[in-house]
């Protein structure tokens, strides 16, 4: 996901709401439940953080053999 520095930050939520407990992921977009349960209080910046660790957190979820996650453009 590229967002601007203006951009109001999204939701990466992909309507696949199953943790998975040896990561502490979301099997949909791939957030923490902490993530998850905060995404609307945190402001953007934060937001941005949390989405820009999304692409290493995908390699490794896909690196311990985890069904794949759709990119959000699949939606």
């Amino acid at each position: 996901m590229n967002l601007s520095p203006t951009t109001a930050v999204p939701s990466p939520c992909v309507d696949i709401c199953q943790m998975d407990a040896p990561t502490g992921w979301c099997a949909g977009c791939l957030r923490s439940i902490d993530e998850i349960v905060g995404w609307s209080r945190l402001d953007d910046e934060r937001k941005r953080a949390v989405i820009a660790q999304l692409p290493a957190r995908r390699v490794r979820w896909q690196a311990l053999n985890r069904s794949p996650v759709p990119p959000r453009s699949a939606r």
